[in-house]
């Protein structure tokens, strides 16, 4: 259960940030854990509070100094570091109550010219190509965070049978919605970039859109779940978004 797991590890990053180190492996119970503090601590913000950024096992807070010394005789490592050990049960019991986030569907042309490594992908996995689809489309995913660029999510739950090894040599340039396979992670990417993850499909979605009043089309916690369409639906609904 979440509200079970200890406090791993609190340590300075930097001057302004504090890492808050609350599992050791990626679970679902440490995400909870993850999510619950960052309600928390949205609840009661401690003056200075500049940003708090989730990732798959730790949760970094920063903070202003200046702030935080005109506050207080004590050091401001020292503050935020003891005001987060002061909400540590109050995460954890909010961590039993966690509720997932919403199921986003996410449509996807896979293979072809949307997915060249398809082929590759089945051939590492022993199943044919339509195996693999009917494989990665079935699974429900959890956003455990978003990074690497903006708006590009990082998913739990890919089938055991599908990790594929990244490419020996990156790509100069990987298309916005590609959607990869690297070990055992599923990803998509958010914006034109160099990557190294094998590519086996395509959303017509803009996962990140500055113009939007929320930029990223998903947020860690978040559900998630592939949906196949073919080439002229992917056609139509990129003309749409």
């Amino acid at each position: 259960m979440a509200d079970s797991l200890p406090l791993v590890r609190l340590y300075p990053l930097g001057d302004a940030a504090v890492v808050l180190e609350l599992g050791q492996a990626i679970a679902p119970a440490t995400h909870q854990l993850i999510q619950a503090f960052r309600k928390v601590l949205a609840q009661r913000p401690l003056p200075g509070l500049r940003e708090v950024v989730p990732a798959f096992t730790t949760l970094t807070v920063y903070y202003d100094p200046w702030v935080l010394s005109q506050a207080s005789e004590a050091l401001p490592y020292e503050q935020v570091a003891s005001y987060l050990q002061r909400l540590l049960p109050a995460a954890q019991a909010a961590a039993t109550a966690y509720v997932p986030g919403p199921l986003v569907e996410i449509p996807v042309c896979y293979g072809g010219d949307f997915g060249p490594d398809l082929g590759l992908v089945a051939s590492h996995a022993q199943l044919s190509p339509e195996e693999v689809i009917a494989r990665h489309a079935q699974a429900e995913y959890l956003v455990y965070m978003v990074g690497f660029a903006p708006g590009f999510p990082y998913l739990g739950g890919l089938d055991a049978g599908l990790a594929t090894p990244r490419r020996a040599q990156p790509r100069p340039l990987v298309p916005a919605g590609a959607v990869g396979i690297a070990g055992a992670q599923t990803g998509i990417y958010s914006l034109p970039t160099p990557g190294g993850w094998q590519l086996i499909g395509r959303t017509p979605l803009r996962l990140f859109d500055p113009g939007r009043a929320q930029p990223s089309l998903l947020q860690a916690g978040d559900r998630l779940r592939f949906v196949s369409i073919s080439e002229v639906e992917f056609q139509r609904l990129a003309h749409v978004h």
